[in-house]
């Protein structure tokens, strides 16, 4: 089953492209990856899918809705984790996950949210006080908390410690192992090589490529997959100057 389907997307900003005619599939249980350089269309793409930027042109589906104009159903299914989301730093833990469940029709109860993905020894503790480990983790469960078809994940382990990137990757392979389609935006090549089962690596607002990274890696002739990203970057770049 297709889960997110896009063709064609363009966004400008004030007459400059963002997004330059991006075409997309990403099926039911698979975890995507977007990778890209800052500014490459990553972010503009990913609010387009969940509702909060307006396409200029092209279409875009997920989960058989127009993410446009169907942004409040929409948002029932699917979870979300901004690049830099931030809360009141008042606010606890505890209290931050039974708030995002009153917003679900059918919310997964936070209680057990809170054991599973090992916020309970924290669950009094305000987000002002979490270490960057922790923020990512309870915003991975606040993502999760209203049983979502499909999550996405913007930046969600950028400035994290090694130690605290690694755990954060055994909880999004947690996903993978539930069956949750799983959108994660990274500039990170080991993260997305890592995790993802295809990837769609973006420059200067459109799509070089896209497929597993063993795919990516043998059609650039190279080893890995920041190999193969930075020798697709390459070419698209010199394929513009033209």
């Amino acid at each position: 089953m297709t889960v997110i389907e896009v063709t064609e997307l363009r966004k400008a900003y004030h007459g400059t492209p963002a997004v330059d005619g991006v075409s997309f599939t990403v099926e039911q249980g698979e975890t995507f990856g977007v990778v890209g350089h800052n500014g490459a269309g990553k972010t503009t793409t990913v609010e387009c899918l969940i509702g909060l930027r307006r396409p200029d042109s092209g279409t875009v589906r997920v989960l058989g809705m127009e993410p446009a104009r169907q942004r409040r159903a929409l948002a029932q299914r699917v979870g979300a984790q901004l690049q830099e989301s931030e809360l009141p730093a008042r606010l606890k833990v505890a209290e931050a996950l039974r708030l995002y469940a009153a917003f679900y029709r059918e919310p997964d109860d936070w209680r057990a949210v809170l054991q599973r993905w090992g916020l309970g020894p924290i669950r009094g503790k305000s987000f002002g006080d979490l270490s960057g480990g922790q923020k990512q983790r309870l915003q991975l469960a606040l993502a999760l908390v209203g049983r979502p078809e499909l999550v996405v994940l913007d930046e969600l382990t950028t400035g994290l410690d090694p130690v605290a990137r690694r755990e954060t990757w055994a909880l999004i392979g947690g996903l993978k192992a539930a069956g949750t389609t799983a959108v994660l935006v990274t500039h990170y090549m080991e993260e997305a090589e890592a995790l993802c089962d295809r990837v769609a690596v973006f420059a200067r607002g459109r799509i070089a490529a896209v497929g597993t990274p063993r795919e990516l890696a043998e059609r650039t002739g190279t080893g890995s997959l920041e190999q193969a990203y930075l020798a697709l970057v390459e070419s698209a770049m010199r394929e513009e100057a033209r």
